[in-house]
């Protein structure tokens, strides 16, 4: 009886693989014309496709900060540049220890992001980064955008390092221990940039106790650092984060106070910093993209809010009223595909979004996405999915991002949402359960994808952006 009713398992998955594998895709079991539930999937729904600029957005206190240079060959020159203030070694006021003081080095110490560091060129290209003094110390009351502009003196270069990109690769580094020999120790992935120790000593050690009586009055002085990185650099370069909030300028000092010598370090943290980021130099193709408004058949996301996608799918009612009216969407799927060829030498971004926006113009989340939730964490609507089933996410076998888009498509149909502007970009690699709608500096990476092609003669036809719609016929 055991092996009877496998057999007649097996007879009942063999009849509905059969009935599937008809040319209009019909799903579903041949039982009777009454009764019968089919499911019909169709692929050639036209979706169109724009390049288009990204929102700008603060870049205040930014952890993890961008800073960069990258020559894309596809997309064009971009640039990150960090300004940050520097903090007393105290909280509040600073006292100079009593002794002759002897600065032997400034240091410069900025730690990579654990995740997603870097991209671009870690192999041939040399990175040097250059430190210079600001005109004017950032404001914490200031909301400082990604457009900002912080002027900077070129004469002052306080110091430079030339460097390799190694943002997985540990150094050993001298432990200064107060009244102990210094000993060595490893470290997590960092650079390490000798400033000038006169200016320190200085502004520091040989700076007035009103001076030092607070932050702020520090900071008047001694106005900040401005980090960017060479623009003659050999080869393309790269994009690469650091988390500023551990940032700090380590001073390495000798105080001889007549009866010992000793050796000691004093912290500078960073505060106040925020990011400058560029996109002046597109290259030819997409310039074009962005003065393109008809539907293309290539479209780039660039990262570090630079460019995102806009798309549109203009005849979801006209496919309705062709069905009859009287059709479930079952599920409906976003394939987005790499343009063949551009995942070499730069891996597409980990991670894209998807979200529209509201009758304002301000973005929200579309039904499926998992951000779309109370307070409470209860959901708004009851068709959301996790952000890992709404997808997103590269598929490094397909070259493909998939995003599950069942309950916009079908408001849509409907008339119950109106598309007033519906968007793909760039965004973090993150494991949360929230999809992630805000224009973000901390995208890294880009992603040049096949737009939606109507030629079916053109050589990118088979990787053409495309929405899968599976429904049901109802009665």
């Amino acid at each position: 009886m055991k092996f009877f009713r496998i057999d007649l398992l097996t007879l009942l998955i063999s009849l509905f693989l059969f009935n599937s594998c008809k040319n209009e895709n019909n799903i579903g079991l041949s039982i009777d014309d009454a009764s019968q539930v089919n499911g019909t999937l169709i692929d050639t729904a036209t979706v169109f496709t724009n390049t288009v600029p990204e929102d700008s957005v603060s870049t205040g206190s930014l952890t993890p900060a961008p800073l960069a240079y990258f020559k894309d060959p596809v997309i064009g020159t971009s640039e990150a540049n960090i300004a940050t203030s520097l903090n007393l070694p105290s909280s509040s006021a600073y006292t100079v220890p009593t002794g002759t003081i002897t600065v032997d080095s400034a240091v410069l110490v900025m730690k990579y992001a654990t995740a997603n560091a870097f991209y671009g060129d870690s192999l041939t290209t040399r990175y040097k980064l250059n430190a210079y003094q600001l005109v004017n110390r950032p404001s914490p009351s200031t909301v400082y955008y990604n457009t900002a502009i912080f002027p900077y003196n070129s004469s002052n270069q306080l110091g430079t390092l030339t460097f390799n990109a190694r943002p997985g690769t540990k150094i050993k580094i001298t432990d200064i221990v107060t009244g102990k020999a210094d000993t060595l120790k490893k470290v997590n992935p960092q650079i390490r940039v000798k400033l000038n120790t006169d200016f320190f000593k200085t502004n520091l050690f040989g700076a007035s106790a009103n001076a030092l009586a607070s932050n702020s009055l520090f900071q008047n002085q001694v106005k900040g650092l401005y980090l960017t990185l060479d623009k003659n650099q050999v080869g393309t370069g790269g994009r690469m984060f650091f988390n500023m909030d551990s940032t700090t300028v380590d001073i390495y000092y000798r105080n001889n106070t007549g009866t010992s010598i000793d050796t000691a370090v004093v912290s500078l943290p960073a505060n106040n910093f925020a990011t400058e980021i560029k996109h002046n130099n597109y290259t030819t193709a997409v310039k074009n993209a962005l003065a393109t408004t008809t539907s293309q058949e290539v479209v780039y996301l660039d990262g570090l809010v630079g460019t995102r996608a806009k798309i549109s799918f203009p005849y979801l009612k006209n496919f309705m009223n062709n069905a009859g009216g009287n059709i479930a969407i079952n599920r409906a799927e976003l394939i987005v595909s790499v343009l063949p060829g551009s995942d070499i030498p730069y891996t597409p971004q980990g991670k894209l979004t998807m979200y529209r926006l509201d009758i304002s113009k301000r973005r929200t989340y579309i039904p499926d996405a998992q951000g779309n939730l109370t307070a409470n964490g209860i959901a708004t609507d009851p068709r959301f999915i996790s952000a890992d089933v709404f997808g997103g996410y590269y598929n490094s076998v397909k070259k493909e991002y998939h995003f599950v888009i069942t309950g916009y498509i079908s408001d849509l149909m409907r008339g119950k949402l109106i598309d007033y502007g519906t968007y793909i970009a760039p965004t973090p690699f993150a494991t949360s359960t929230v999809v992630s709608i805000d224009a973000s500096p901390d995208a890294i990476g880009r992603v040049i994808a096949v737009g939606g092609i109507s030629n079916k003669a053109s050589a990118n036809y088979q990787y053409r952006m495309r929405l899968n719609i599976l429904y049901t016929k109802t009665k």
